[in-house]
């Protein structure tokens, strides 16, 4: 990558494929990273439009104390529905690509040359066409069942449905520019990473 080059990269996987874990080794490297996960928080707090649709859509059993979204009370709504989904994507899809256009805009300001996106449904959304490459978070759907119920102490069918609600990670990887298979060890992962990064600077 050269003095003037600017690179977008869209950073996507599945659900518990460790997109945090990889994405913690890419800002460790340099890279300015963009985080779709905490943007979705921003939109949807106390005070947001956002919310106050969430609430007239879904009804108030979605707040929890103090105003706020149960973000687990919602997510047991909308991911046996695809279309209670489809509203609630509706609602927060837009405010979160806009608010991450703020960022990588801030980002730029600030002379970061590869500004990363990680966009948890960047397939989904056909977000692939405004990013210089896509880089996939991989790990096989059993690994991604085994980690998501340790992780979350859903049971299997609610994890299932919660893997259901993506496009499974298999026909992700055919769309991929690049591949981190994070079915296994840290360690195999950081090489992953690093070789990934050397191919970005030599770019």
């Amino acid at each position: 990558m050269n003095a003037t080059e600017e690179r977008l990269i869209g950073l996507t996987g599945g659900v518990a494929t460790g997109k945090s874990t990889v994405t913690a080794m890419l800002r460790e490297l340099g890279a300015a990273i963009v985080d779709a996960d905490l943007l979705a928080r921003r939109v949807v707090e106390p005070g947001q439009p956002a919310l106050g649709e969430i609430v007239e859509t879904f009804g108030r059993s979605v707040l929890g104390p103090g105003g706020r979204l149960d973000r687990r009370r919602l997510a047991s709504l909308i991911f046996h529905d695809p279309a209670d989904r489809a509203q609630l994507n509706a609602i927060t899809h837009p405010r979160i690509a806009a608010l991450g256009q703020e960022e990588i805009d801030r980002a730029r300001a600030r002379g970061e040359r590869l500004v990363v996106f990680d966009l948890p449904l960047l397939f989904e959304n056909h977000r692939e066409g405004g990013f210089d490459g896509v880089l996939l978070v991989y790990a096989d759907p059993q690994t991604q069942l085994r980690r998501l119920r340790a992780r979350s102490g859903l049971s299997e069918d609610e994890a299932r449905a919660r893997l259901a609600a993506q496009w499974p990670i298999d026909r992700k990887r055919a769309l991929a520019t690049w591949i981190i298979d994070n079915s296994d060890g840290r360690d195999w992962t950081r090489e992953q990473v690093q070789r990934v990064w050397a191919a970005w600077q030599r770019r």
